[in-house]
């Protein structure tokens, strides 16, 4: 992302807390081999303990696959949804929770049986509290059916992550907690999953969502359901489903990826020749992290949106972000960097929870830099200085870059590009490389924290004062000096 958007600003409150367990023999004493799982049944709790979002995502089961079917009607934004969840619990589940927001839930199935429910509000979105017909086992393979609807603009309980376009139509910009306002799920970067979707569109409206478009559907009244598959992991924040007025724009990368974008209907002549750069962005990222991590990548260009996002596999953009800047050069070429790096650092590799946010913003901003300086559209040290003599200030008023107080602040965004600057002079840049490309490859389609990031970086340059070195910039409350910069200061 490049700024914040559709961020919960409240906590939900509620549910039930997981019971501590019982004490458990010594591995190997006679109790043990001979006393068998004891099935004691509980609610999963109602949030994963992220230190921003305490009551993120949902405890006692781990979602393997979500199955969307997704009926929009453009004006009206009247929508109708099942979602299919293949999961398995981590617990034995007497009821667990999924998070939703502004839905009316018509059924919920466990297993193919009919399962009980009740909302329960919060301060921010709602949780659906579902109690099986049969209480599951810890290691239970199960799936939960939930049919539902709503409206795109109806009343929420907190922001949401619908953005509405003139056309009617609507795309979608969950990040960071707002998938929920979607589809009923377990909203938390943590519980990573794959994906299949069923978009209806009517006539004249394209639907696009993650992943590969496997097939179409048309239907008798000119309308069509556009089926998608996307078979590597997504966090739930990275959804990417609209349904707009748009034409597909289709090419390949240097190495022959697909590549599928969405532009605004009528105006492909000024926007073909932008997302046409986007092979020559593809091979300079490549070169540097190795091949991209997922089967297909584009651009969805929207009116109804006003900023940029790294939707996985389809990055979602501002028509507002395609202007030349004051000397005529095409500045927004960093941004399109900018989202494409995230699907390493962010996408593939997901943070655990939103305080490691510093490790998806801080390279999105480094390696968009760097691609501005080689073009000679910028001074990539100059933003640093600026960075290093402003962040005593930011550290104090919203938390050092690895311990933010929020999402959002320069912090996580040039707060993390100047941690990785600093590292990139005190490691010697051939390192300093190594540790990124090693990164991503180590971590792909996996959730890392920062203190992985740390023992990452000692283990592949066998530098162990890098720890200390980098806690004190991540964690430090004021700024270290920077290597081979002895003159840079923080301004009062």
């Amino acid at each position: 992302m490049t700024a914040p958007t559709s961020r919960r600003t409240a906590l939900r409150l509620g549910g039930a807390a997981v019971a501590a367990a019982a004490a458990i023999p010594a591995l190997g004493s006679p109790a043990a081999a001979a006393r068998p799982h004891r099935f004691d049944p509980k609610p999963g709790s109602n949030g994963v303990g992220d230190p921003l979002f305490p009551t993120l995502g949902n405890g006692g089961y781990q979602v393997l696959h979500y199955d969307l079917t997704f009926d929009f009607t453009p004006v009206t934004y009247d929508f109708s949804g099942t979602v299919r969840i293949n999961a398995r619990a981590t617990q034995d589940l007497s009821a667990f929770y999924l998070d939703t927001d502004g839905h009316t839930i018509d059924k919920v199935t466990v297993s193919g049986r009919p399962a009980r429910w009740e909302l329960t509000p919060g301060q921010s979105g709602q949780e659906l509290y579902v109690t099986p017909a049969r209480p599951l086992h810890d290691g239970q393979a199960f799936t939960v059916e939930t049919v539902y609807r709503g409206n795109g603009k109806a009343p929420r309980l907190g922001l949401t992550g619908w953005k509405f376009g003139t056309d009617g139509g609507f795309a979608s910009a969950a990040q960071s907690s707002r998938a929920d306002t979607f589809l009923p799920c377990n909203d938390t970067p943590s519980d990573k999953a794959t994906w299949t979707f069923h978009i209806s569109a009517p006539k004249g409206f394209v639907a696009t969502a993650n992943g590969e478009l496997t097939h179409r559907t048309r239907r008798a009244d000119g309308s069509c359901v556009w089926h998608f598959a996307l078979r590597e992991r997504m966090a739930t924040e990275l959804i990417g489903i609209a349904v707009v007025k748009g034409t597909y724009l289709y090419g390949t990368s240097h190495r022959g990826l697909p590549l599928r974008h969405v532009v605004p209907q009528g105006q492909e002549e000024k926007y073909g020749p932008i997302v046409a750069r986007t092979p020559d962005h593809l091979a300079w990222l490549e070169a540097k992290f190795g091949r991209y991590p997922f089967s297909v990548y584009g651009l969805h260009i929207y009116d109804g949106y006003t900023d940029a996002l790294e939707n996985q596999t389809l990055s979602l953009f501002s028509t507002n972000w395609f202007k030349l800047n004051a000397d005529g050069q095409p500045g927004y070429e960093t941004t399109m960097v900018h989202e494409l790096v995230h699907q390493w650092f962010g996408d593939s590799v997901t943070p655990n929870d939103w305080q490691q946010a510093w490790l998806n913003e801080g390279p999105a901003v480094y390696y968009a830099g760097l691609y501005g300086e080689e073009r000679g559209w910028s001074v990539f040290e100059d933003k640093m200085r600026t960075t290093y003599e402003k962040l005593d200030a930011v550290r104090a008023a919203d938390g050092p870059p690895g311990l933010p107080k929020a999402l959002g602040g320069t912090n996580i965004y040039d707060g993390g590009a100047l941690v990785l600057y600093a590292l990139s002079l005190r490691a010697g840049r051939r390192k300093f490389d190594t540790v990124m490309r090693e990164w991503v490859k180590r971590f792909k389609d996996s959730t890392y924290t920062t203190e992985q990031f740390i023992r990452h970086t000692v283990d592949v340059t066998g530098d162990r004062s890098l720890d200390p070195f980098l806690r004190d910039w991540l964690f430090g409350a004021v700024n270290p000096p920077m290597p081979g910069h002895p003159d840079w200061k923080a301004t009062a």
